[in-house]
């Protein structure tokens, strides 16, 4: 940190020796094409710096540059972008030409792109450089809060852990409510390839950030049905960068930060504990000496006057890492990206680590006038230390459950002390080692034929291999390895293979009409193979891999397949430069569903109206761009099991004697669950554009639902997969765009709100529970099912409950009281505020993100805030138990070993409503004038600041929450919603960086 202090203001100090270089003075005017008047306030800068000047009330401009080799960039709301050489030039006089809400801007969509304005679907796309360099490690973490619908929440705070993404709500109960994920045209692995008995990985922290060129986000049906069979949750395309005509430039950056606990709980320190516990037993067995006695032979060490922050040896200080460099450029006829970056972090939860290195490399070559090729190769390396899952005592955040008054290492031997209550993580972390380690290539080629003007060919061919290995052991001193050491060793192979084949036609019109059509076919194959086996009998913590074990305990292989076979058509259609039509189907064929049901289609239509180029709306001062927007169509979901309609057998060997069994019956009927949507938007811009945004609502009807289906015992089966049920989404998504200040001094600002209820409108009156969590009709799926806690008996202190649901009457018997609705886990509104600022070099960016309306489940408060119940430190709110009659408190009295009000209840739900300052980022661009003396092309230094302050009503470590479980099956992950079991907080980052442009 002090070598990087010290360059930067090297280069401060160095820079402002060379202000005095010389330079010339370039003047000119600046006009409207529309009617030739001035154009006061447009911005000119000089290409590749943030040098620049703004036109005075009469259009005029004077700026001191290297004439020679400058290029000026002309930018102005409302009006195309410019960029003018000087060429030696010394006085420039510009004509601007209007833009209407940037319509050419080109839009990535499946299987070819559109220009703005002819898209008549509710996309979104942010640019690569919103998300770069903010200090995550996945993408998917630096999106949060940056678009309307997208609701995104970490799992926690651990590197490397699998996320949670909704596009317009959950559509499945048992299928996967992840979106689709294509990438250069490439549909990924994005699920979970981890051990079930840990928290799930996630895949797509092996995309880099850095070489993102764009993320574009088709939300309703009509934009995602060309991906059909798989496009029920969004689909999220993300485009690589790639090189372009000119000169080289090469990049180079480096980032380093340190980083925190964004946030923490409030326990008893050891003071606390130790006059709590005295009064509690005390109260128990009558006399303080009697109650002492007892608490020490519990509590070892409970009289010493020890006083340990077990929570602050649980989180550390943690730090990220990076360099990353990368080259563009080429010729008219080659043109080349290729990008290199390393990434090391080390988490804020004891002996979390993550190390990534990844590089890439994309090729484009026209061979000729009508035959282009090209490729592109991503590789990726990450090696990542996990922690044990949230459940196991041997997770280190578990330590917080320890009493304050036993300490780390015994006070006579100076070794980890293991005469704790509960085992001690810090041997966990000392003698174990769980290493996830995983090598990744996404990789593709593309060859396009121009067979006659307006009508190309395109045949793309892609793979992604994704090779995971997981070496787990758990020493001889450790709770899970005790007494002789436990090693596992798992292997996991996913191959996916796809080829598309597709015709363009392409044609515009002397009417300002146009025509797109995209007709073809396309292929995938994704096979997966897993091994893995335990073994135990280690001679000694030194010899961890399995083939120093004295004993196999458990093996295991695995194989499966799957693959589809797909045909699909679109067209789209932008007559007289206002009227847009569109229309696309797919049919999906594929190996998961029944003999009688291999192919689904899907449809969808599209129609948009920009009325702001009718005669009646053409000249308005006020309305600068309306456009309205309608569209319907049917996407499915097939992410379910390979074989869940196939009758199956499996080897069940009897006495050493090998042999099959039955295990799961055929279900030929199976067919995909589709989901109907329908979606009006409305599209507009006041102001000359200077306020712009976006409205959409939308409806989402899914039937056919995937779902298991019981079967009496007697058939030799518990249920078999069957499509019933049916459920809703239906929202309300606001986008806003503000270009509040223009010229020397800038201010944009953007926010977006989005609204979403999920219902399950039929269940075959059948209600699913999972854990706290429940799915019936008429309620949104995950909804909480407990029993609703009523507070405290004044009186004598008794946790009291409502008998049922509705009603007044309280008891202080659990078990009189009825399970019932207490709340939800899925938010009411969620959304973002940004807001960027620049003047002169320096820039200001700083994002707030919120989601309210949805509940926590605080399942540690069973034990941290148990009133006495057991022994593990408590918050320090349990310092308000009920004492005596009269006294008004929710918490219940405080009883030794006494379930008074610790089981399972409303009372540890809590609001789990967040604003985040989540990122905030202040830079400065060095002078064109500077960098040029030191050779470079630009130089920049910024810090940028993560998951800041949290504003919440939440008593646990942190609101973003979402404890998937072990043993986890997809129905499970999907209804266990919003529980926080001794989860890891978020991350707090501060980092520093420096950007070189060559």
């Amino acid at each position: 940190m002090k070598k990087l202090t010290f360059f930067i203001a090297f280069l401060i100090i160095t820079g402002m020796q060379l202000l005095s270089a010389q330079t010339q003075q370039v003047s000119g005017n600046v006009t409207s094409s529309e009617d030739g008047l001035p154009l006061p306030g447009v911005t000119i800068l000089v290409k590749g710096t943030t040098t620049g000047t703004v036109t005075d009330f009469e259009g005029n401009f004077v700026i001191s540059v290297d004439p020679e080799s400058t290029i000026l960039i002309f930018s102005f709301i409302g009006m195309k972008k410019q960029e003018h050489p000087l060429n030696g030039q010394s006085i420039l006089n510009i004509v601007m030409d209007p833009d209407n809400l940037g319509l050419e801007e080109v839009m990535v969509v499946g299987y070819g792109s559109q220009i703005k304005a002819s898209v008549s679907g509710s996309i979104t796309k942010l640019s690569g450089d919103e998300i770069r360099n903010i200090p995550v490690a996945t993408f998917e973490s630096a999106i949060q809060g940056r678009t309307s619908g997208v609701y995104v929440a970490n799992t926690s705070g651990k590197l490397g852990e699998g996320m949670k993404v909704r596009i317009r709500g959950s559509s499945s109960i048992s299928a996967d409510n992840q979106p689709l994920y294509v990438v250069d045209g490439l549909v990924i692995t994005s699920q979970s390839q981890g051990i079930r008995n840990n928290s799930p990985t996630n895949p797509m922290a092996d995309i880099n950030p850095n070489d993102i060129e764009s993320i574009t986000i088709l939300k309703d049906a009509s934009a995602a049905a060309i991906y059909g069979s798989r496009a029920s949750n969004g689909v999220v395309i993300i485009t690589t960068k790639r090189g372009k005509q000119g000169k080289t430039n090469i990049d180079i950056g480096y980032q380093h930060g340190v980083t925190n606990a964004a946030s923490t709980m409030d326990f008893m320190n050891g003071d606390q504990y130790h006059d709590y516990f005295m009064e509690v037993f005390t109260r128990s067995y009558g006399d303080e000496s009697t109650a002492r006695d007892v608490l020490n032979f519990y509590v070892p060490g409970f009289s010493d006057g020890n006083n340990t922050d077990w929570q602050s040896e649980a989180l550390q200080q943690g730090f990220i890492d990076q360099m990353d460099i990368s080259a563009s450029g080429g010729n008219e006829k080659t043109r080349f990206y290729t990008g290199l970056t390393y990434n090391n972090q080390k988490g804020i939860l004891l002996g979390n680590t993550l190390e990534r290195a990844s590089g890439r490399i994309n090729l484009d070559q026209d061979v000729s006038e009508k035959l282009k090729l090209g490729m592109n190769i991503g590789l990726s390396r990450s090696k990542g230390r996990r922690a044990s899952n949230d459940n196991a005592f041997s997770t280190p955040l578990q330590l917080i459950a320890l009493p304050p008054v036993q300490t780390t290492h015994d006070s006579l031997t100076g070794e980890l002390n293991t005469n704790t209550i509960y085992f001690n993580g810090l041997i966990q972390e000392r003698d174990a080692d769980h290493f996830t380690k995983v090598f990744r290539t996404i990789a593709g080629a593309y060859g396009e034929y121009d067979i006659i003007p307006s009508l190309s060919i395109t045949s793309k061919i892609g793979v992604d291999i994704l090779n995971q290995r997981e070496d787990n052991y758990d020493g001889r001193l450790t709770q899970d390895g005790a007494p002789s050491g436990n090693g596992e060793s798992r292997a996991v192979l996913v191959s996916k293979y796809a080829w598309d084949n597709y015709l363009t036609f392409n044609k515009s019109f002397s009417d300002n009409s146009n025509i797109t059509a995209v007709m073809g076919i396309s292929y995938e194959e994704s096979t997966k193979e897993v091994t893995s086996v335990a073994a135990i009998g280690f001679p000694s913590d030194d010899f961890r891999t399995i083939a120093n074990a004295s004993e196999v305990q458990t093996f295991w292989s695995s194989g499966e397949k799957f693959s589809y076979l797909s045909y699909f058509i679109r067209a789209n259609t932008l007559l007289k430069d206002r009227f847009i039509i569109g229309a696309s189907m797919r049919a999906d064929g594929s190996s998961r569903f029944g003999e009688n049901n291999r192919f689904g289609y899907f449809p969808s239509a599209s129609a948009g109206w920009i009325l702001s180029k009718e005669s009646f709306l053409e000249n308005s001062n006020l309305l600068s761009y309306l456009k309205l927007r309608a569209s319907w169509g049917l996407t499915g979901n097939s992410e379910i099991g390979n074989y869940a309609a196939m009758g199956l057998y499996t080897g069940s060997p009897y006495n050493e004697i090998p042999g099959v069994r039955p295990q799961q019956i055929a279900s030929p009927d199976l067919r995909w669950e589709t989901t109907s949507q329908t979606d009006l938007g409305l599209d507009f811009g006041f102001f000359n554009n200077r306020l712009n945004g976006e409205i959409d609502v939308y409806m989402k009807n899914t039937k056919d639902l995937l779902l298991s289906k019981p079967l009496p015992a007697t058939s030799g089966f518990i249920s078999y997969s069957k499509n019933f049920g049916k459920l809703e989404n239906k929202g309300l998504e606001i986008a806003l765009n503000s270009h509040n200040l223009v010229g020397e001094l800038t201010w944009t600002t953007n926010f977006n709100i989005a609204f979403n209820r999920n219902k399950i409108t039929d269940l075959d009156g059948e209600p699913i529970n999972s854990g706290y969590n429940r799915v019936e009709e008429g309620e949104s799926i995950g909804v909480f099912y407990l029993r609703e806690y009523a507070g405290v008996d004044p009186d004598n202190g008794d946790a009291l409950y409502y008998l049922s649901e509705g009603s007044n009457e309280t008891t202080n018997d659990y078990n009189l009281a009825e399970r019932q609705i207490v709340g939800s886990p899925n938010p009411d509104f969620l959304g973002g505020l940004s807001n960027t600022f620049s003047y002169k070099g320096f820039d200001l960016d700083f994002l707030f993100q919120f989601v309210y309306g949805n509940e926590v489940y605080r399942n540690g408060g069973h034990w941290q805030s148990s009133n006495g119940w057991n022994l593990d430190n408590q918050t320090a709110d349990q310092l308000d138990a009920w004492m005596q009659p009269g006294d008004i408190t929710d918490v219940p009295r405080a009883d030794w070993d006494v379930n008074n009000g610790t089981r399972a209840s409303s009372r540890y739900l809590e609001d789990g409503s967040y604003l985040r300052l989540k990122t905030l980022t202040l830079g400065y661009n060095f002078p064109a004038r500077i960098s040029e003396k030191l050779k470079m092309r630009s130089m920049r230094v910024y810090f940028t600041g993560q998951n800041l302050i949290t504003w919440t009503k939440y008593t646990g470590m942190d609101p973003e929450v979402h404890f998937p479980g072990t043993n986890r099956t997809q129905t499970t992950s999907n209804i266990q919603q919003g529980v926080d079991f001794y989860t890891t907080p978020q991350i707090r980052a501060f980092t520093f960086g420096l950007k070189l442009g060559i």
